[in-house]
């Protein structure tokens, strides 16, 4: 972040006849540390793992591989899309979003038992259609 500060500094130039030269420096030090939390904030960068290869060097990142992952989320989207509406948004609040029953509830202006029964209906669609 330093190497940032001083990158940012002499981009402008001409600092030296500035009146409150430290001044500029520590707001170009602040602009610089909040570009990087809202860096980290939009790119979620505390929510992914580090690579590490013993965990993960044995993931086959081959085109076959790949493609086929493609076609097995076609398909899981399709799925999801022969729900109702509904039910599929609370589906993807719940497994893709995280958020918890009784906030989908809150959310839906529906009772809890509902969400419940929503997603065991969700669930078990998903579950024949992929044995299929």
């Amino acid at each position: 972040m330093v190497q940032e500060v001083f990158e940012r500094l002499l981009k402008r130039g001409n600092i030296a006849n500035l009146e409150h030269a430290g001044g500029y420096v520590f707001e170009t030090a602040s602009s610089v540390l909040a570009d990087r939390f809202r860096k980290r904030r939009s790119h979620h960068a505390d929510a992914h793992d580090l690579f590490d290869e013993h965990r993960h060097g044995d993931v086959d990142f081959s085109p076959e591989h790949v493609l086929l992952g493609r076609e097995k989320l076609a398909r899981a989207t399709a799925i999801l899309l022969e729900l109702p509406e509904r039910t599929r948004v609370i589906f993807v609040l719940r497994r893709l979003e995280g958020m918890r029953y009784s906030d989908i509830a809150a959310r839906l202006g529906i009772s809890v038992s509902a969400v419940e029964k929503h997603m065991q209906r969700a669930i078990a669609h998903l579950a024949k259609r992929l044995e299929e």
